[in-house]
Parts: C-alpha cells; sequence; structure tokens
C-alpha cells in the first residue's frame, strides 16, 4: 500500500505542476496567474475540492498520441466563497494553451451539472487558446454541450464567467449565455474572429487589445459587466457580486446586518435636487445616500451610462436598482440603455431580487439614428422585462417622467407595486415647452408677442400638469413624500411586500422583443 500511496501522490503531483515551470513563469510574466491560484485566490483557504483532476484526451490524430497534458487544461472543482459553497472551472493555459477537447469540455460539464443539481452558482474562469483542431469534431461538440448547459442552468443559479487570458471564436458563446461576464484589463480579450483573420477578410488593421479588450468590450459593446486593472481586483469583485446573490432561484439572497436603521431620514437628500428643471446632477449620490451605509455594486457602470444598474441592500436585504441618470444625456431612454436595462431587470426577477425603479426621464432619445437602429424593438424589451417581473417592484419618481418613458420606467401600469413621488416630479406626456407649442399653437402664432403668451402657457401647463397630483389623484402615484422620507417609506413597502405572491398566465415562455 505505501508503494500505491506514492505512486499516487507522483501523479497528483505531475498534475499540480501544470504544463510545468517554464510555462508557468511565462504565464506570471504577462501579469497572469495560473489556473489553480486563480481557484486559490477566490475561495476560501483550504476549501477546494477537485475533481477529475486525473483525466487524460484519448485523441491520437496529428501527434497528440504524444502530447501529456495534466489535468486535460481546466481544473475543476467545488468549495467555498465567504463560507457559500460554488461550483468552479479555471482554464489552465500552461497546459497546450488552455485549448478545449473533448475530456476539457467533459470536466467543464461536471461542474456545470453538479452546479444544477446542488443549486450554487458556477463560476467559469476562461483563459484559452480556443478549440483543439487536432480534436476536430469532438471539440466542436464539446463546445456545444457547454452552451446547451449554459442555456439549461439560466434562470435556475448564477452564472458567472471570468475572462482571464485569450477567448476566441465559439468560445465566447459560453460567456455570453451566462449572468455576469468578468474581464481583466490588459490581459484578457475576447472576439469571434481574431486580428489576423479581420485582417485577410477586410483588410482593417486592429490588435487584440483594440478589437476585444476589457474596455471595448465594457465601454462599447456592453458584452462585458465589470472591467478591472488586474486579476486580484477581478477575483474581489467576483466575491463582492456573490455576497448580493442567492445561492439558486428558490432561495433568497442572504440577510446582511448593515446597522443602518430602516427609520433613518435624511432632510439633505432634497437639497441633491437642482431648483432648475433641466440642471443635471448624479443619480449615484442619491442611491448612496438612500441604501445601507451608502455601499452599491453598479454593473456595466461604463455601458450606457445615461441609465444604472446597481445592488444594494435595504435593510440588509438586496434589491436591484434601476435608475436614470440625469448626469448622462439627460437620463433618456435609448437602444442601449434598454437593453442594459431590461437585461439587469430580468436576472432580478429570476433570482428573487426585489427591484426599486428611481426615475429621471424626459423620454426615449429621438433620432434617425434610433429609430433606424430599432429603439421600437429594443425600447419594448424595458416594457417586457418590468412586465413580467413578479418579484416586489417599487418606484420613486424623482423629477421628469414623460411620455412612453413615464409608462417604462416601471410605473403602475406596468404592475409596480407601490409608486412613491417626490414633490419636484413632473408626470406628463410631454415636457411643458413641448405641449406648450402644440396645445396653444394657434394662440401663440396669432398673439401680438408670441414669446411672452408662449411663456406664460408654459407657465399655465407646467402648474396644471408638470406635477405629481395629477397621477395622484388618479391613484397611479401611492404618494408624494418629502424626500427625506424616501428610505424609511421604500422600506416599509419592502417589508409589507415580504409574503407576495404573483403568478402569470400558464404558457411555455413568452416571445420577448429580440
Amino acid at each position: 500500500m505505501e508503494e500505491k500511496i506514492r505512486k499516487l501522490g507522483e501523479r497528483r503531483g505531475k498534475v499540480l505542476e501544470g504544463g510545468g515551470l517554464k510555462r508557468v513563469v511565462a504565464q506570471h510574466e504577462k501579469g497572469k496567474m495560473t489556473a489553480r491560484e486563480r481557484i486559490a485566490a477566490l475561495l476560501d483557504p483550504g476549501s477546494f475540492v477537485e475533481l477529475d483532476a486525473f483525466v487524460e484526451h484519448r485523441c491520437a490524430e496529428l501527434g497528440m498520441d504524444e502530447v501529456v497534458a495534466p489535468g486535460e487544461g481546466v481544473v475543476i472543482g467545488y468549495g467555498l466563497v465567504d463560507g457559500r459553497q460554488v461550483f468552479v472551472f479555471a482554464q489552465d493555459f500552461t497546459v497546450i494553451g488552455g485549448s478545449l477537447g473533448e475530456a476539457h469540455a467533459k470536466k467543464i460539464c461536471k461542474a456545470m451539472d453538479m452546479a444544477m443539481k446542488v443549486g450554487v452558482p458556477c463560476i467559469g474562469i476562461e483563459d484559452s487558446g480556443g478549440a483543439r483542431i487536432q480534436e476536430g469534431v469532438d471539440a466542436l461538440a464539446g463546445y456545444g454541450d457547454i452552451f446547451y448547459r449554459n442555456t439549461l442552468a439560466s434562470g435556475v443559479i448564477p452564472q458567472i464567467s471570468a475572462i482571464m487570458g485569450p477567448c476566441a471564436g465559439g468560445a465566447v458563446y459560453s460567456p455570453a449565455l451566462t449572468d455576469f461576464v468578468f474581464m481583466t484589463d490588459k490581459t484578457s480579450n475576447m472576439f469571434i474572429t481574431g486580428p489576423q483573420v479581420i485582417k485577410a477578410v477586410t483588410g482593417e488593421d486592429v490588435t487584440a487589445e483594440a478589437l476585444g479588450g476589457a474596455t471595448v468590450h465594457a465601454a462599447t459593446s456592453g458584452v462585458a459587466h465589470f472591467a478591472f486593472p488586474d486579476e486580484a481586483a477581478t477575483v474581489a469583485g467576483i466575491k463582492k457580486l456573490l455576497s448580493y446573490l442567492p445561492q439558486n432561484n428558490v432561495e433568497d439572497p442572504p440577510l446582511v446586518d448593515s446597522g443602518d436603521p430602516a427609520s433613518r431620514s435624511d432632510p439633505g437628500l432634497a437639497d441633491l435636487m437642482p431648483d432648475l428643471p433641466n440642471k443635471p446632477y448624479d443619480i449615484r449620490d442619491v442611491i448612496a445616500r438612500v441604501f445601507d451605509s451608502g455601499d452599491y455594486f453598479e454593473v456595466q457602470p461604463l455601458y450606457a451610462m445615461n441609465m444604472v444598474t446597481c445592488f444594494a441592500r435595504l435593510c440588509g436585504r438586496t434589491v436591484g436598482i434601476v435608475a436614470n441618470q440625469p448626469k448622462i444625456m439627460a437620463g433618456v431612454l435609448d437602444i442601449n440603455a434598454s437593453d442594459k436595462a431590461a437585461r439587469f431587470i430580468r436576472f432580478c426577477d429570476a433570482f428573487n431580487i426585489p427591484l426599486v425603479t428611481l426615475v429621471d426621464t424626459s423620454g426615449y432619445l429621438p433620432g434617425v439614428g434610433q429609430e433606424h437602429g430599432g429603439v421600437i424593438r429594443h425600447g419594448a424589451k424595458i416594457l417586457y422585462a418590468y412586465s413580467e417581473a413578479t418579484v416586489p417592484k417599487l418606484t420613486v419618481i424623482l423629477r421628469k417622467a414623460y411620455g412612453g418613458a413615464y409608462i417604462a420606467m416601471c410605473s403602475r401600469h406596468l404592475g409596480a407595486d407601490q409608486v412613491f413621488a417626490w414633490p419636484s416630479a413632473e408626470i406628463a406626456v410631454m415636457g411643458p415647452d413641448g405641449a406648450a407649442n402644440i396645445i396653444f399653437k394657434r394662440e401663440i402664432d396669432e398673439a401680438a408677442d408670441p414669446a411672452a403668451l408662449r411663456k406664460a402657457k408654459i407657465a399655465e401647463y407646467k402648474a396644471e400638469f408638470a406635477n405629481p397630483y395629477k397621477a395622484a389623484r388618479r391613484g397611479y402615484v401611492d404618494d408624494v413624500i418629502d424626500p427625506s422620507e424616501t428610505r424609511s417609506r421604500l422600506a416599509a413597502a419592502l417589508a409589507m411586500l415580504g409574503g407576495k405572491r404573483e403568478r402569470g398566465p400558464s404558457r411555455k415562455h413568452g416571445n420577448m422583443p429580440m
């Protein structure tokens, strides 16, 4: 037995070495950790249990019969993050460039299957040269098996992808199917076709970083939800995100005692609202003062910045916040903002996270580019997402809520459970200037002093309609509140809605505008 135990130790030692010291050094020189180092940084010390360490490929074509691939280029297993169980897989770039073959894919599928069985988050750390060409269709089949599982797990367990190296070709679709994508600046990239192929086909010269780096996907394409300067910060970001999430779709998010009382009022909150209706302010200042301890975790902070989506806590309970950002493009809704909000809303609804919507928007962005780009189709996504959501939905109208955007931002008509408005709220079909120009056009045109009459009519319309009281009279707004009471009123509403039960009509699934 001692001899067998010794041989076991030798075998395990070879697996733990990965691709060998030379390749490990090369990995470190690029500012990258190895697969096992990443797992160790993510999980609680001593909690990782590795599975399938001795799996080997069975490919004999194109010289693969002579290739040794310890662990098959991917490390899988389970462990704890802040005491809560997760499954994880991490591709090992030091072993055949982390390329995916049949056995490699089966290991990943095993981790995903086990995560589904026990109902815990699955975290994938991607660092791969792509499909293993020598294995041909078996490698492609492996990707298909992973995509299928990503889809089955969607809305059942949280799925997180951390891109910490190259991720190209078909490999990019697995992260795209997961709930959240993290990227590390300068060392990670994602693209369907790389710079060389693009050069050959279109003649365009582009670097890998400019084509699919972290900044590109965080700010331009919207593929990445988070981008961090290094791998340590990326891992810390994953941990923070997990702290807000439930383990699965039948559990509630964890309660955290923040020590911030529900009854806390903030007399200074009203001072954040400018006296001039067109003057911008930062909605994140409102978020920081209303929710627990001023702490929140913003999702896609660099993409569609006219819309803010973030996780925060209210009396220790996780909430998802969707808010117009008056500081950027006056908080209007456009194609990208609608997509960003809709996806976030649907995630929160899938995982029992109440939604709080902060409204200050003058409408959907006008323009030929928006119309031709499909703002109707994209704008409808936010309507669909709010309408189908059955979690508690709370709305606070801070200032402008005009036209279709009033409806879209979780109005009573889309199923909001409680709608509050600040006294500064303006709820109307359109802004006073535009309304006066339409309603009183003939009078203004025929007046001796058109400018003076127009000004008077705008003031008249504003006094009559640009306020929250018309909507409150109809019951579309539950209460007009002092801004200082915002936290306490939201907290009371959330507590009241703790037992909310809502079911839609029986159906296989709806057909969301895509």
